[in-house]
């Protein structure tokens, strides 16, 4: 058997129920995956002051019975505007599903070191994941001082597995 495409799924952090991307600082992996709006619109303030954001998610192999071999993570495309952007680092915590819970969305994870992994060839390594095993990665969002609100930014991650 191979793993599909569609094998591979971004959950959401927070616990078990949590569909608040707001509240993705994480914890528990969530049943719910991510949507497309994991970070809240950049407001006045936000972009006037400038600021770091933390959320946390899972990347799963949601197939009944086949390992993920090699499953790396990367930034597809980062954020449209060019005052911010992304940055993802691996949980600490390796293959499993509760990481480290962070107070709020500016403190920073304890430990995970961020990168840029602007493609495939610089994604970070997860590793192989068995059948239903899922690993944290943290996403960072920043936003330079002085900047212009910017409603919509979008940003895209990218997961990828090879099969036996």
């Amino acid at each position: 058997m191979t793993i599909a495409a569609t094998d591979m799924k971004f959950y959401l952090s927070g616990g078990a129920a949590n569909a608040d991307p707001d509240l993705a600082l994480g914890g528990a992996i969530s049943s719910v995956q991510v949507g497309s709006s994991f970070f809240d619109d950049i407001g006045v303030s936000e972009a006037a002051s400038g600021e770091s954001e933390y959320r946390a998610l899972f990347v799963k192999n949601t197939s009944a019975t086949d390992t993920a071999y090699a499953v790396k993570v990367w930034i597809a495309s980062n954020t449209e505007a060019t005052s911010t952007a992304l940055q993802i680092a691996l949980a600490d915590e390796g293959v499993a599903n509760t990481i480290e819970t962070i107070a709020n969305e500016g403190t920073a994870p304890t430990g995970p070191t961020f990168d840029d992994a602007e493609d495939y060839a610089n994604a970070l390594s997860i590793g192989n994941l068995t059948a239903g095993q899922a690993h944290g990665v943290w996403v960072k969002r920043t936003v330079t001082a002085t900047t212009a609100a910017y409603p919509n930014d979008t940003a895209t991650l990218r997961v990828r597995a090879d099969t036996a």
